[in-house]
Formats: structure tokens, sequence, C-alpha cells
């Protein structure tokens, strides 16, 4: 559908007509300089043809301003998208603990956070058409990405992380605070926290089961990962087999809290103790049920002002252009029929 969007502009097109009734004719002035070639340029006075076309020309030039100021666009067909997805915001543990090699890549030995954010920035980047968000968190949780569909911001993001960003303690009550004020600003449907952690909470001004508390209240579902190894080989006198123990990395793992977050929300705990199965965990998340979202109908837009505006600045280059032209063309016809006069009689 063709409208312009400022069609009250068009009653401006008798202006010109309107400002010469209204203001004072000029009184003819004595040239105080004397230039020939301006004599050559079309008058504007008169009932002679070219003065008619000029005026017509006139005309058309304000006409075709006002158009293009009165924004001529074009409406296509309304359309209809409706995006079937999740908003998920992902609260990763970076606390000094993280740093533990406990985790195995590839066959060699890995600290906790490297297996994460493998695996954890697979998840990120395979979640086509959900919103996702960021949160870190150690001693201080703090919003490292908000929702966001650009989910290769938000691996990004996760990637460059760094442990002891966020203090060398373990917030994961504030983590869920934070995360609960960021989801109520969601449909409530689509309130879901994701939360992986290798300790137990150790910092922060918030309890973890307060928090799971206000998440139920706000009707978000926390779904707990505890990660992180039942045994290592802990290595002997300078890294020798000599003096080696084995030991429980994850007893300060914190499960039954965990648990009891999960339990409160409606979410779901899990244990991770290697990095096959922190991916199996999140392949079992990615069936979370999709909720649909609002349906929005839009139509698109095409503005066509700079026709109007083109043509007027064309006709203008134009109108210019060829008095001109034919005054140059004048000019040098009569001096070479004044050389050929002047150069006659020697030949």
């Amino acid at each position: 559908m063709f409208e312009f969007a400022l069609p009250w502009l068009f009653i401006l097109l008798p202006l010109p007509l309107v400002a010469r009734k209204l203001l004072p004719k000029s009184e003819p002035l004595s040239s105080a300089l004397k230039v020939p070639y301006y004599r050559q340029l079309p008058r504007y006075r008169g009932s002679s043809p070219a003065n008619r076309l000029n005026l017509v020309m006139l005309w058309l030039l304000w006409g075709l301003l006002i158009a293009a100021a009165a924004r001529p666009q074009w409406y296509g067909e309304p359309m209809t998208q409706t995006s079937s997805a999740r908003d998920l915001l992902i609260a990763v543990d970076i606390s000094g603990s993280m740093e533990t090699p406990d985790m195995v890549l590839n066959g060699n030995p890995a600290m906790r956070i490297t297996a994460v954010k493998q695996v954890v920035g697979e998840f990120v980047l395979r979640r086509q058409g959900d919103r996702l968000g960021l949160v870190l968190f150690g001693t201080r949780a703090y919003l490292q990405a908000p929702l966001t569909f650009d989910r290769k911001t938000v691996d990004t993001l996760l990637t460059e992380a760094q442990i002891g960003f966020a203090g060398q303690g373990t917030a994961i009550g504030d983590a869920i605070g934070l995360s609960v004020k960021r989801l109520t600003q969601r449909p409530a449907e689509q309130r879901v926290l994701i939360l992986l952690t290798d300790g137990a909470n150790t910092a922060g001004e918030v309890s973890p089961l307060k928090a799971a508390e206000l998440a139920k209240q706000a009707g978000v579902t926390v779904y707990t990962i505890g990660v992180g190894a039942d045994e290592m080989v802990q290595p002997g006198l300078l890294g020798s087999r000599f003096g080696a123990r084995r030991v429980n990395p994850s007893r300060d793992l914190d499960s039954e809290t965990l648990q009891a977050i999960a339990d409160e929300t409606g979410g779901r705990y899990f244990r991770a103790h290697n990095p096959q199965e922190l991916a199996n965990i999140y392949t079992e998340l990615d069936r979370l049920e999709p909720v649909e979202q609002e349906a929005e109908t839009y139509r698109p837009l095409k503005s066509l002002y700079i026709w109007p505006l083109g043509v007027a600045l064309l006709l203008a280059a134009l109108w210019g252009a060829v008095p001109l032209l034919a005054s140059w063309v004048s000019a040098n016809g009569t001096n070479g029929k004044s050389t050929a006069a002047a150069g006659g009689p020697h030949s």
C-alpha cells in the first residue's frame, strides 16, 4: 500500500504564489557591475515560450521537493512471524577450585574450567533460536552477557572468562539471586536457570536455599550441575609417583544443597564426573520443552523519497546545464566566424 507519511506538507504547494502576492515588489536597481555573461542567460519575465517553460520547471521542481519531504513509502503485505524458543540463563562457577585438573580431554589431564568451556560452549552454539545469557560467579556474581540471540558472543565471553575474575570464593546464592532478578523481566513460563559449580557456597550475601525460595516465588526453574571427579592421583615428591596418593577432589562439592535448590524450584540436579557425563547432561537439557513466544505481525516498509528527490536534482542539473552549454556553443561559433573573417584576406 502506497502512502505519504507527512501528507499535510502538500498544503505548502501554493506557497510561492502566496509569497508573490503578499511580499512587496522589489524596486528596480541599477547594476553596479556589468557582467555580459548574464545577458546570455534566459530571462524569466514576459510570456515567451522559453519563459513559460522555465515557469513550468520551477513549479515541477517545487512539487517534487514537496513530494520528497512528505516521505512517500510503500507498505508490503502483513507478515506474521512466530518464534519457538526458550530463554536460558547459564551461571558458571569460575572460583579458584575450577582450576583443579581432574578432567580428561583428548586423553590429557585438563582443568575443570577447560572442560566446562568446551561442553557449555557447544551447548550454547547449538541452541539456535534460543535467547541465552551468561552469569559468572566466584566471591561475587555478575552478569557477563544479558539475554540475547547472539550465541556466538555468549560463547566468546565464556571462553574469555578467567579464573579469579570474580574472586576465589563461591557465591552460589548471589548467582541465583542475580539470575532471578534478570529473568523476572521475562514471561513466567520462560524463566530457566542452569547453574554449574564444583563446590559449596562460601561467599555472598544470600544463602543458596533462600535464593531458591526467591526463585520459586518468581517462577524460575533452576537446574543445578555439580562437576568434578571423585578421585584423582596427587603426585608425590617432585611430581614423581613416590609419595603419590589418591584424593577426592570433589570433597567440597555440596550436592545436598544443589539437590535442594533443584527440588525447591522444580528443576533437577545433575552430577558430572567427567566431560562425557557433562556433555550428556547438556544433551538432556536440550530436551527442555520449547515455549512458544507471542507471534509478531509486521508489514515491511520501503521508503521512496529518494525517487522524487533524485528526479528534482536531475532536472535542476539539466535545467542549469542546457543554457550554459548553449551559451558556450554560441560563443565558440561566434569566435570561429570572427577568426575566419579575420584570416580570410591573408589566405
